[in-house]
Parts: structure tokens; sequence; C-alpha cells
């Protein structure tokens, strides 16, 4: 499925949209990951729970869980909040 990267992690993958697989949001973390080394760590923490300044919407709605089940024509929008003053 297609998958929106945020300027900030393009570094990881030169390219955006990229493609990425899984039955659910967290096994599509682990394959973007498997195709863009280091990417996930960037999202999800420690806890296995997505880091506080990362939003993950699929189809337009907003996923907390990494359980969230995907279908394969869903489109995932990853976005990391900027901050500053």
């Amino acid at each position: 499925m297609k998958v929106l990267i945020p300027s900030a992690l393009l570094s990881y993958t030169d390219r955006n949209p990229v493609e990425a697989s899984g039955g659910t949001l967290g096994e599509l973390l682990f394959d973007l990951d498997r195709r863009y080394p280091g990417i996930r760590f960037r999202m999800v923490d420690e806890q296995d729970r997505i880091r506080r300044h990362i939003r993950i919407f699929i189809n337009a709605d907003q996923v907390l869980d990494l359980g969230q089940p995907l279908q394969a024509g869903d489109d995932v929008v990853i976005v990391q909040a900027l901050s500053g003053g």
C-alpha cells in the first residue's frame, strides 16, 4: 500500500510516497523498517507506542494503535509535528 512519509524522514527513503505491506499498522511499520532501516525507531518508542510527535492516518482517520488492521487499498499518511519558537 502507499505510505506518505514526512519530509523529516525522507533521508531514510529518498522518495515519497513509498510502498509497504502488512496486515496491521505495526506490521506495516516493520516492513518499512526492513526496506528503510532505522525509520521505525523514529516513529515508535521503546514501549512499542507511536511517539508523541508522530501522527499516523489511515484513509484520513488518525490511528493510535499499532494493532489497527489494514486493507490492501488503504492510504497511510505519516505526519511529524513541528515545534519551535
